[in-house]
């Protein structure tokens, strides 16, 4: 744990959402970098800069199916007066041996093929009757009204200039060239790229690995039967799917009901494939707050420091919360509330920004910004309490979706931003500008 969590901490001390986040940030530290096959590094963070071995294309090679030809041999074709070539061989694409093209000659070649010596150039299929040669290339058809006497011919019906239709060497990347740098996040597009210039392997911070648990005897799991008092068990699904969004490997653990010790094993479980644990419920003042009973700061602390302090935040929604460390390798552990939207606040402030820190990324917080308040009447914020409010954003406005509750589920899930109305703000009036922070 870091200092500010050992700060003098009584019962109805309140940190601010601020120190919270400092010390859940100054507490987790970036995974070990790893070696990884590029499939198995996607959504990875790179460690080192890529450079580029080879350039990309390796060679000259054409972007048409069409005739390798000499400049000076088309120069001045017309539909009336082509110029007529002798055909010298086809160029496929990853052919070795190529035909070279002298004076008066053309070679068909294939999209991808490389440029054979002495051409200079491509003419497209289309600017041509096709030829009449042997073993015509594939995407090529030849005509059949072609003159007398032209076996082995091509007829070019307009002319090119040097390097027309032609892919430089190099002209994508060049050898020696930054390819990719430490810490970017590989995407589909930056796997291809570390693909064609020849890695296999590439050296990353592997994605978290972090578990989800959600604790109530009254939850049960969606598709099953409620019985009186009983709700289904969304906070889990919703932060689960939330660490995904945000880059980590997630699994999701069944409800666990209010039991200490069950509670207790149930975590000591799921340690071996956790570098962050995520508790939902159990946090508050109740009688039944188990994950305050069964992971105290005060009764699970070791000499090395673990442990899971409970605190007060001066926010609404998502006053209660939990942090610290457990096990043998002080995984660190999240403990949010129960309330849905309480939960997902709580994810997205001070969780989301933990995965992504795990990950080695620089930028770890939601983009946030400047929107004039669309809105009937005005939002009220209790004194001393940062509070976030659910919205929607659009061309710099910003309109509040459902109440404050904390339970509103389904306004949650028409929301894409976070309105936040500061510790010093009572009141927002509609058309005033507030801070906004983007989920989308």
């Amino acid at each position: 744990m870091s200092s500010a969590a050992t700060r003098p901490a009584g019962p109805d001390d309140l940190w601010s959402v601020d120190e919270h986040l400092e010390d859940v940030l100054s507490t987790v530290r970036p995974l070990e970098p790893i070696e990884l096959q590029l499939l198995d590094a996607q959504g990875c963070v790179l460690v080192e800069d890529v450079t580029v071995p080879v350039s990309l294309p390796p060679f000259d090679n054409s972007s048409m199916d069409g005739y390798a030809v000499r400049v000076a041999d088309v120069a001045g074709a017309g539909e009336e007066f082509p110029a007529v070539l002798e055909v010298v061989g086809d160029v496929a694409a990853g052919a070795a041996d190529l035909v070279r093209v002298g004076p008066g000659q053309a070679a068909r070649i294939m999209t991808g093929a490389p440029l054979p010596p002495g051409a200079e150039a491509v003419v497209p299929v289309e600017w041509t009757d096709g030829g009449i040669g042997e073993g015509p290339v594939s995407g090529m058809r030849a005509r059949s009204l072609a003159p007398e006497g032209a076996e082995g011919q091509v007829h070019v019906y307009r002319p090119a200039e040097a390097r027309a239709h032609v892919r430089a060497k190099g002209s994508d990347v060049k050898a020696g060239d930054l390819a990719l740098a430490a810490g970017t996040v590989l995407g589909p597009p930056q796997i291809a790229l570390l693909a064609a210039i020849g890695r296999g392997t590439v050296r990353v911070r592997p994605r978290p690995r972090v578990v989800v648990l959600s604790t109530g005897s009254e939850l049960v799991q969606p598709g099953e039967q409620l019985a009186t008092g009983q709700i289904y068990d969304s906070n889990s699904f919703a932060l689960t799917a939330a660490a995904r969004d945000a880059g980590a490997i997630a699994y999701r653990v069944g409800a666990v009901a209010d039991d200490a010790e069950t509670l207790r094993s149930t975590i000591e479980d799921q340690l071996i494939r956790a570098d962050l644990l995520v508790t939902t419920g159990g946090v508050s003042v109740g009688a039944y707050d188990v994950v305050k009973e069964a992971l105290s700061y005060a009764g699970d602390a070791d000499e090395a420091g673990s442990g899971v302090e409970f605190r007060k935040l001066a926010m609404q929604p998502g006053k209660p919360q939990g942090f610290g460390s457990i096990g043998p390798d002080h995984t660190p552990l999240l403990a949010l509330p129960g309330n849905p939207v309480s939960s997902y606040v709580s994810f997205e402030l001070f969780v989301r920004p933990a995965i992504r820190t795990l990950m080695g990324l620089e930028d770890v917080h939601r983009p946030r910004a400047r929107a004039t308040l669309k809105a009937d009447r005005a939002l009220r914020s209790p004194k001393g309490r940062r509070q976030f409010l659910r919205g929607a954003y659009a061309d710099g406005e910003v309109t509040p979706v459902g109440g404050s509750g904390s339970h509103l589920i389904a306004a949650l899930a028409h929301a894409d931003a976070l309105i936040v109305l500061p510790e010093d703000v009572e009141s927002a009036e509609p058309g005033t500008e507030v801070e906004v922070v983007l989920l989308g």
